[in-house]
């Protein structure tokens, strides 16, 4: 499955209401640690059809920025069920990523 860019039109229907867990990754083009996260989380949505890895540019959305309490990017969150399960903030290699989809 694709990388999908979230916004606030579709973060409902794609985040919200998603029948798997979904892997969010605030990030903004200008941040290197998020450059370096960003072919790691390409990988997991193409090897993993059980999660949805979604992308979220703080800088376009700020309001869902705001609404998750993202201080430092990247953050990266995990939603099952419409709700937070995990969440993590800065660079992570691929199997720590990973591990916080369990």
């Amino acid at each position: 499955m694709a990388v999908i860019k979230i916004t606030r039109a579709n973060f409902d229907t794609e985040v919200k209401q998603s029948s798997v867990p979904v892997l969010l990754d605030f990030w903004a083009p200008w941040c290197g640690p998020c450059r370096m996260v960003g072919p790691i989380l390409d990988e997991i949505a193409e090897e993993n059809s059980s999660v949805k890895v979604g992308k979220i540019n703080v800088d376009e959305e700020t309001e869902l920025a705001s609404v998750f309490g993202v201080m430092s990017i990247p953050t990266l969150v995990v939603m099952k069920n419409g709700q937070i399960v995990n969440r993590s903030v800065g660079a992570k290699p691929k199997e720590a990523i990973l591990d916080l989809l369990k």
